[in-house]
């Protein structure tokens, strides 16, 4: 053999170990599925109180042949219903065969249609669960299955079916990987968000609160980057899908093409970085391990004084009167947010509320019991100071939530920029999926 020859068989016997030590890193370990896709169900409010969730079904179903999705639940708050989600469903089936020609792993609608069920229609009581519904038995049964992998249950509006699928089957806790977008949705779940910190402190879940806005607020919007131009330049005429999102989407009874997918964080995470590092950063955010979760309980009534952490849960405990009947009412109304009080044991009026933003709130209360008729006033929230980053609670070890560093807010939007700061890349990526739908 030549020296030149010795070298080259040198050489590629040494690329050889090379090859042979890196696929042995990489290859699945003995019981983990080779199929690394990630296992996800959504819960979602589609149809509900806001239009971006349609988008983010949207941006979803564009990127179902990267995932396992095994169900779509319809959740509250507000009006939504699975139709909705049924109705983005029949749209996706338009695109099908288009996709399909840069990826078989596309699902078809009907297997789409079979994983949509109803979850909860109304919030829980002070219970933070109720019963059991077609959504939270859907989620159990889904984290029964026999896969080692995790399943990530992406929750897109209100809390209630995984609150009610832990409350039926505790044993289902360590399948769970929960990423939930919270801040205005935690208002509408506040006793049900309240169940899992008391009862399930070992749950794995992302809290994004606020680092979610990220999606949409900041980042680069200049040109063809913009929230209105990205629609108009980069959606619009992509398929069936592409047209429902630049066009189809209405709201209020105006149609609503600004982008905004406000929910799209919890896929960018599942699919971009390393998931189960949530505080290593990736185009879903980077977040910290959690500070205290327990509510906050005020026995009087709210005063201008009065400070809450923003998006923290608080309890108001009032007196009732003793010749309130028990079939009395009250309802406690925050800037137009309507708190129903519920009578406990102890005689008293309970009110749940959870301040999506850092503001100054005002309140009235409307009841049959005298005691607590006509009382108003006001009370404050604001943002958890930057050195909750270095407060993480031993009793929490799983539970991830917003940078509340400055360096890392979009303007008052706590950890938004660990998500704004990939802008141009999700959105490219996000604009590559939608010309697979061109004809």
């Amino acid at each position: 053999m030549s020296p030149m020859a010795a070298i080259g068989d040198s050489v590629r016997r040494a690329l050889f170990g090379v090859v042979t030590v890196v696929a042995a890193a990489v290859a699945p370990p003995d019981g983990v599925a080779a199929d690394a896709r990630p296992r996800v169900i959504v819960s979602t409010d589609a149809g509900g109180t806001d239009y971006d969730d349609l988008q983010s079904l949207v941006h979803l179903l564009l990127y179902a042949d990267a995932i396992d999705l095994e169900g779509l639940v319809s959740s509250p708050y507000g009006p939504g219903r699975m139709k909705h989600i049924l109705d983005v469903v029949d749209v996706y089936a338009r695109d099908v065969p288009a996709l399909r020609r840069h990826s078989a792993d596309y699902p078809d609608a009907e297997s789409l249609r079979r994983m949509t069920v109803q979850g909860a229609t109304d919030p829980s009581g002070p219970a933070g669960y109720g019963t059991t519904t077609d959504g939270s038995d859907w989620i159990v049964t889904c984290a029964r299955r026999d896969d080692p992998r995790p399943l990530w249950v992406l929750v897109w509006g209100g809390i209630e079916d995984v609150a009610q699928a832990l409350h039926d089957d505790p044993s289902i806790e360590s399948k769970l990987r929960v990423y939930f977008i919270g801040g205005p949705n935690k208002k509408w779940s506040p006793a049900c968000y309240d169940f899992l910190a008391r009862e399930h402190p070992g749950l794995w879940i992302i809290e994004a609160n606020s680092t979610y806005r990220g999606w949409f607020v900041g980042g680069d919007q200049s040109g063809a980057w913009g929230n209105d131009s990205f629609v108009a330049s980069r959606v619009a005429g992509r398929g069936a899908l592409g047209d429902y999102f630049a066009h189809g989407i209405t709201f209020g009874g105006e149609s609503r093409s600004r982008l905004k997918m406000g929910d799209s964080p919890s896929l960018a995470y599942v699919l971009h970085g390393r998931p189960e590092a949530p505080a290593h950063g990736s185009w879903g955010g980077a977040f910290v391990r959690a500070w205290d979760r327990e509510r906050e309980v005020w026995r009087r009534p709210p005063q201008a004084e009065d400070v809450l952490e923003t998006f923290r849960v608080v309890e108001i405990v009032l007196p009732a009167s003793t010749s309130c009947v028990a079939a009395g009412m009250a309802t406690m109304e925050v800037d137009g947010f309507a708190c129903p009080g519920t009578r406990g044991a102890d005689n008293a009026w309970h009110f749940w509320f959870c301040p999506k933003e850092s503001k100054v709130w005002r309140y009235t209360i409307e009841s049959t019991d005298q005691a607590v008729n006509g009382l108003a006033g006001t009370f404050r929230s604001a943002p958890p100071p930057p050195e909750r980053r270095h407060e993480p609670s031993p009793r929490y070890p799983h539970w991830w939530t917003d940078d509340p560093d400055p360096s890392m807010a979009e303007g008052p939007h706590q950890g938004a920029k660990t998500v704004s700061r990939w802008r141009r890349e999700f959105l490219e990526d996000f604009a590559r999926r939608l010309d697979r739908c061109r004809p």
